[in-house]
């Protein structure tokens, strides 16, 4: 009798209805970058810039003439939910001008499409590609101008698809992408004043957050809305208390101020003092406040790679707390007065150089949950890859599984310690254009056959990690 209790208790490690799903972006897999009226966005001005090295926009994944093909297969993979963005620049070519009839139609076929085959559309509004009109207007969301052609933007979209789509996401990594010049268009050279534009841009960012969840609440009555945040946990490299600190500072300046402004409407004290310290507290008014203390959230989506590990970096007169340092990458900062990116040496690193964590993510969920009390979602985990073509004509991707079941695992034992967890998406549905690796580097469970410089013939091949998932969808994760 205890055998079978125990194992009746492991067979309900999901929900009944828990969404399987998967994800993408529009600016990597579309493709049409140029096409039926579309316009430039920052995503594809970056991606020309490194034309002569990888693949850009112009193509990606070529989704935007294969849709239906592709729906196909994600109806055969047996996804319950496709997480995927809007293009803004494909709906309002310029931003905030006439609106492009072309752009609704295209995902009007695509949301109906999903709904036809049974997979719930979770749509994002807003990943990394702010149309470039709007950077040469106002330099993008240092402008409150920016945050008024958002908030139209949304409602546009909860206007034409609030009635088919349930589940709705704000804005894609606010927290990682603000972290990143190229992705903010920051150019400036002096590193306060690109501090100062990152903190008047990343609050005109939680402004339109919250104008858009106001919208939601107005014209798509019953939906659930929320931000998808690239999640972060850090280790200290030592027990000494000051590295301690520095861990959770990292966590504290790269996700948790965030995630306190989605949820209380304010930034937190420690990230006021650092805002104050720097002389960079960005320009607000009086009715902002009750705006975003007024803009509850339903739920968060939880994108999870990796963990970090942190050492304490003291500061000096040539180096004041708060001044940011770049030894390897713009996402993985060092903050003088707080916190230095370390290598954690007891984690395997994929080929790419993220550090391999699936305890890590049962730590996130667990304290989101305990800080938040918000249901989540999973909406990116995955592992980048140098994946190939073989001889028999398949995909053979273990260390894939490998990734993917390890972290659905953390995801069961998250629930199993009380987390309501209502879903997982991995990154990503196909091979699509990745920012810095083009397709060398590869997340989807179905391959595209195309590389860098050759478009080949686009086919699409089902990976083993396809076929792997297919089975953990149909036995809901047992």
């Amino acid at each position: 009798m205890r055998g079978q209790m125990v194992t009746e208790y492991k067979a309900r490690k999901f929900p009944e209805h828990f969404l399987w799903g998967a994800s993408s972006s529009a600016f990597q897999i579309e493709g049409a970058a140029a096409e039926d009226g579309k316009g430039r966005s920052v995503a594809d001005v970056n991606a020309a810039k490194r034309a002569q090295l990888q693949a850009d926009t112009r193509v990606a994944s070529d989704f935007y003439h294969r849709f239906q093909e592709d729906i196909e297969l994600f109806a055969r993979l047996g996804l319950k939910a496709y997480r995927f963005s809007l293009s803004w620049a494909r709906i309002i070519p310029d931003g905030d001008g006439p609106v492009n009839e072309a752009g609704l139609e295209f995902y009007d076929q695509v949301i109906d499409r999903l709904r036809y085959h049974g997979i719930e559309p979770l749509v994002t509004l807003y990943h990394f590609d702010l149309p470039y009109r709007l950077v040469e207007q106002y330099n993008g969301w240092e402008s409150r101008e920016c945050v008024h052609a958002f908030e139209r933007y949304a409602r546009i979209c909860f206007s034409r698809y609030g009635n088919r789509v349930k589940y709705w996401q704000v804005h894609n990594e606010q927290n990682l992408m603000i972290r990143v010049d190229e992705r903010m268009n920051i150019r400036a050279e002096d590193p306060w004043e690109a501090d100062r534009q990152r903190a008047q841009m990343d609050y005109h960012m939680f402004l339109a957050h919250a104008l858009a969840v106001r919208a939601c609440r107005e014209l798509a009555p019953g939906a659930f809305v929320g931000p998808a945040i690239s999640s972060t946990c850090t280790y200290p490299v030592t027990p000494n208390p000051r590295d301690v600190w520095a861990a959770r500072s990292n966590d504290r300046f790269k996700t948790e101020y965030a995630l306190e402004m989605y949820t209380a409407g304010r930034y937190p004290g420690y990230y006021q003092r650092y805002l104050k310290e720097r002389n960079i507290m960005p320009e607000t008014r009086p009715e902002d406040e009750a705006l975003l203390a007024g803009a509850r959230i339903d739920y968060l989506g939880v994108n999870y790679y990796r963990t970090l590990c942190a050492s304490y970096l003291p500061s000096d007169p040539s180096h004041p707390a708060g001044l940011r340092q770049f030894r390897g990458n713009e996402v993985d900062f060092d903050q003088f007065g707080y916190f230095r990116d370390e290598k954690n040496p007891f984690l395997e690193a994929s080929e790419y150089g993220a550090q391999i964590d699936p305890m890590g993510l049962r730590l996130v969920l667990n304290e989101y949950y305990r800080k938040y009390r918000l249901p989540m979602i999973i909406t990116e985990n995955g592992l980048g890859a140098a994946d190939v073509l073989s001889a028999d004509g398949g995909v053979h991707d273990p260390y894939r599984i490998a990734y993917l079941k390890s972290h659905i695992e953390a995801c069961a034992d998250a629930i199993a310690d009380g987390v309501e967890l209502f879903g997982y998406c991995p990154w990503s549905v196909m091979d699509l254009l990745s920012s810095h690796q083009g397709f060398k580097k590869r997340y989807g469970l179905i391959y595209v056959n195309r590389d860098d410089r050759d478009l080949r013939d686009l086919r699409r091949i089902p990976k083993d990690s396809y076929y792997w998932y297919q089975d953990v969808i149909r036995h809901n994760g047992l």
